[in-house]
């Protein structure tokens, strides 16, 4: 045990990534019980006396299925399901209904949240009240909620016609996080991590960060890696005060403790690799080193002092608290840095009509909350030449019903026929307009967009075949779009 308490004399083994080249190599100063483990795995590998180690680096960059138009993905979820027919689909037919019952055609063998059942009045047709512009040379609808978002459209493809198979919040965020209402399976940021690696050598590369008055329904298992190895979940990051919890020393623990201690569990691990041939040691190995260099990364990354005030101005950021507009700065600054997939998530979109979700107020504040900022980063994006290689997403899980729903006061329920989402940067067109619903905004009559033909299309940006990218377990190969999923072409630049 000397041995592996004295790591100044210990042999080390270190393994790093630089342009996508795994370097490995050894110091000559001594013999541990992991350079013994090494030594062995180095043999059976039939490497003899060679002084590299082939320990793969889990995170490290791959190359693509063929080639990508971006590099990165920062998808802003919006939790709760904001309505469509508030903010991007004008539809004056509905206005003109507005009280009468919706045609029994509409909704014969439709399923919902919560029609027809503790609530009145769930099939009576409710105009928006907002009032609608058409903005940019593509002339899409844009509520005067959106001011901000509004000056962005022409850097945006609008996607009208999306669709879900899910309706109730939990999952239905599975279902778009992980193409699956089933816990268990992989998120899109652990495939993606999973396919091509990241570029990011001291922060993780799918990284989550949360706003609003609450988690997102459903928690981790919507940022989760399923049954990939554990080093593909997202990692979420706070943000003020320390980005994870238990990051710094404690107390009189120095550095050079630290890093002796990290040795060594490495040491150990590396002996149980080769005794066993589990990868997931190797991802237990890999996680240490990360969390080691965090430390010091992690605090610089949520440090934004030395962003100028013009940018803060952007996005809206007032003093030090933790908001959704820091969520987007970071998120800026995290692509930067080379994390390839970033998750924001917003709540709460879920405008019901009940205390804290109608659409006479409370959908007002949450749009506030999220405009300004989520248009800054498309700009900053743009502005620092990182939006062509960034593809950026904002929605949610699912959209709301044409139909009112009358608690305390009116809202809408979730609806799963036909919602909107936007994309920009990354390879998609600029200023584009896909997919048309019926006059009610009720399902898609043009160019219907399922989550899993929105999944293939964003693997086919990122250079990943989605019918290839798969992973076989329990005697099954999986993949994140299951056994479906086209990529929209008439999205792609």
């Amino acid at each position: 045990m000397n041995q592996l308490n004295n790591h100044e004399t210990t042999a080390r083994s270190q393994f790093f990534l630089r342009e996508g080249t795994r370097r490995h190599f050894f110091s000559n100063c001594g013999l541990g019980i992991g350079s013994i483990a090494l030594a062995r795995l180095l043999s059976e590998r039939g490497l003899g006396a060679t002084p590299e180690l082939i320990l793969d680096n889990p995170q490290a960059p791959k190359p693509p299925h063929h080639p990508a138009k971006a590099k990165n993905v920062i998808f802003m979820f919006m939790a709760g399901g904001p309505s469509q027919l508030e903010l991007f689909e004008h539809k004056p037919e509905l206005n003109r209904l507005s009280g009468k019952t919706i045609p029994e055609s509409y909704v014969k063998g439709k399923r919902f949240a919560f029609m027809n059942s503790s609530f009145k009045d769930q099939r009576t047709l409710l105009g928006s009240r907002r009032s609608f512009t058409r903005r940019g040379q593509s002339g899409m609808w844009v509520s005067g909620l959106f001011p901000h978002t509004s000056t962005i459209v022409d850097d945006v493809t609008f996607v009208r016609t999306c669709v879900t198979d899910v309706f109730n919040h939990a999952p239905a965020k599975l279902f778009m996080n992980t193409g699956s209402a089933q816990f268990g399976r992989p998120s899109m940021g652990a495939w993606v991590t999973y396919g091509i690696g990241s570029e990011a050598d001291n922060l993780p590369g799918f990284v989550v960060l949360q706003s609003g008055p609450r988690g997102p329904r459903g928690g981790a298992v919507n940022w989760a890696s399923g049954f990939l190895p554990t080093t593909y979940q997202g990692v979420s990051l706070r943000g003020n005060g320390e980005p994870i919890l238990n990051l710094s020393n404690p107390a009189g623990v120095t550095p050079e403790r630290q890093r002796s201690a990290i040795d060594t569990i490495r040491d150990l691990n590396l002996k149980r690799l080769v005794a066993t041939g589990d990868q997931e040691i190797s991802t237990r190995i890999s996680a240490y080193e990360m969390a080691y260099k965090m430390q010091s990364s992690a605090p610089e990354l949520i440090d934004i002092s030395n962003e100028s005030q013009v940018t803060k101005d952007l996005y809206g950021i007032k003093g030090d608290e933790p908001s959704y507009a820091r969520n987007c700065l970071l998120a800026r600054r995290l692509v930067q840095r080379g994390s390839r997939f970033v998750q924001l998530y917003h709540t709460n979109w879920d405008s019901h009509g009940g205390p804290g979700e109608n659409l006479q107020g409370d959908f007002e504040k949450v749009c506030h909350d999220v405009d300004q900022a989520s248009a800054a980063l498309v700009k900053d994006l743009k502005a620092h030449g990182l939006l062509d290689d960034t593809l950026v997403i904002w929605g949610g899980e699912f959209g709301r019903t044409p139909m009112g729903e009358s608690r305390v006061t009116t809202g809408r329920n979730h609806h799963i026929d036909a919602f909107t989402m936007w994309f920009a940067g990354g390879g998609v067109k600029q200023g584009a307009i896909v997919g048309k619903t019926d006059e009610l905004g009720f399902e898609a009559v043009e160019d219907r967009a399922h989550v899993h033909d929105l999944h293939a299309t964003i693997l086919h940006l990122l250079g990943l075949n989605h019918l290839d990218l798969t992973f076989r377990f329990q005697g099954r190969d999986f993949r994140l779009t299951d056994v479906s999923g086209d990529v929209i072409e008439k999205m792609i630049a």
